[in-house]
């Protein structure tokens, strides 16, 4: 009896052969260390944020063609047991390796999260430190409701809080340099 219970008590990791499996119904899926997370379909106001993000980020990769910026759904495969599917990211030309047909195997230069009320806690947290573990450089997470944007950078392993910006603020980013995104612009809806 003991050991019966043992095993109904401890959780399910999933791998990414397991992933694989899982129905192609519109949802987003994610594995963030064998655990998996499904997100509903974004509202419309989270795809104008992040629509208005990728467009920024696409102008000045037309004249600063550094990297490649892509929108969700995209998967960024971290290893067996991680894989995310943010809202955008950013690979420069010298991670280009990065890139795969399906999907991007390793940690991009940069993360955007759009938060969601449902997966808030989620980006702030163990999705946090998942992007941390393995190395991305940069994490922005906006929030819609106050109009902030949260800049992390990657230091001495971890992703450290170095900016909190609002809707009059011009964010920048020492991976586009010379690029001012002005926040009343991302936050227009």
């Amino acid at each position: 009896m003991g050991i019966a219970l043992i095993q109904q008590s401890e959780k399910i990791k999933f791998t990414y052969e397991d992933y694989l499996e899982l129905p192609d119904d519109g949802k987003r899926y994610e594995l963030i260390d064998g655990e998996l997370y499904m997100s509903t379909t974004p509202t419309l106001n989270h795809q104008t944020i992040a629509g208005n993000f990728f467009l920024a980020l696409s102008l000045y990769l037309k004249t600063n063609p550094i990297g490649k910026v892509f929108m969700a759904p995209v998967e960024v495969f971290f290893s067996n047991k991680n894989l995310a599917q943010p809202d955008l990211v950013f690979v420069s030309k010298a991670n280009r390796e990065l890139l795969k047909p399906t999907q991007i195997k390793g940690a991009p230069d940069l993360v955007i999260e759009v938060l969601s009320p449902s997966t808030e806690k989620r980006d702030r947290t163990i999705k946090l430190k998942m992007y941390a573990k393995f190395g991305v450089r940069e994490y922005w997470m906006a929030k819609e409701k106050t109009a902030t944007v949260e800049i992390f950078r990657l230091q001495k392993g971890d992703l450290v809080l170095v900016a909190r910006l609002g809707k009059s603020d011009t964010l920048t980013s020492p991976l586009f340099p010379g690029l001012e995104i002005p926040l009343d612009e991302i936050f227009s809806l």
